[in-house]
């Protein structure tokens, strides 16, 4: 493990592999460095990848108060510790951040975007404007399960059903764990609409890939954004979810890059 220092002072832990042109692995809402380790060795024999926490998971640090713009500085951090500019694969909300940061003028040479959360269009209802607020309101009052939950229903739209069974899996506590940074996540996908004005300044070459069996809302996501984005590309991956495979995605990857 290796560690780099944001602007702000947070302590951000991350794992470099690999040998090649630089990559940073940026993971969504409920995850840990963990969830893109997999995918992020898969590219080691052709690439060096820097695989982080985000601030406030794993064994990253965190620095209040929180704002978009700090992750932003944590991102530009690791493009300097890869040595002045590197690629960004963003998974799910992580993929959001990616784009706001390639948006701040980082030095991001390409974007790898595997299912942003977004609307597409008006036929998907808004998340509520006072989301990140209630997820905040829960965990200063010590309910970390019960903002899992508020999370995984509204945002996730798991069914209430499935959220209930979810308490008794054994990744709840790990879930529970990281609770705050999903009042993050909540601040950064917002409530879901495509902002199109800063899709078209990102002139960054970009590869948006959804799975055909992801759902309606994710795929036509995909499609919007890579259609909004100047040098956007969509790539459907047959037989996919919302899951990362790496011995699916990483042949996708690696082409692109």
């Amino acid at each position: 493990m290796e560690t780099a220092i944001s602007t702000d002072g947070t302590t951000l832990a991350f794992d470099r592999w690999g040998d090649g042109p630089p990559i940073i692995m940026v993971a969504g809402a409920f995850n840990t460095r963990s969830t893109t380790e997999p995918l992020g060795r898969a590219l080691a024999p052709n690439f060096t990848v820097l695989n982080y926490d985000r601030r406030g998971r794993g064994d990253s640090g965190d620095t209040t108060p929180y704002a978009v713009e700090r992750e932003i500085e944590d991102i530009a951090a690791l493009i300097a510790a890869a040595g002045g500019a590197a690629a960004a694969f963003g998974y799910s909300s992580g993929a959001n951040l990616a784009l706001k940061a390639a948006a701040s003028g980082l030095a991001i040479t390409r974007l790898v975007l595997y299912e942003p959360p977004f609307r597409a269009d008006d036929s998907y209802p808004a998340l509520r404007a006072d989301l990140a607020e209630r997820l905040a309101a829960l965990v200063a009052a010590g309910r970390r399960g019960d903002a899992v939950e508020l999370y995984q229903t509204e945002a996730v739209k798991i069914p209430p059903a499935i959220v209930v069974q979810l308490r008794h899996a054994p990744f709840r506590s790990g879930l529970e764990a990281i609770a705050h940074t999903l009042v993050y996540d909540a601040t950064i996908v917002g409530d879901l609409s495509l902002p199109g004005d800063m899709m078209a300044s990102i002139d960054t070459p970009a590869l948006v890939i959804t799975g055909d069996q992801s759902p309606p809302i994710l795929r036509e996501a995909a499609r919007a954004v890579a259609q909004a984005l100047p040098n956007g590309h969509l790539r459907i991956l047959p037989g996919q979810t919302h899951d990362l495979r790496p011995e699916v995605t990483a042949p996708v990857v690696r082409e692109f890059l």
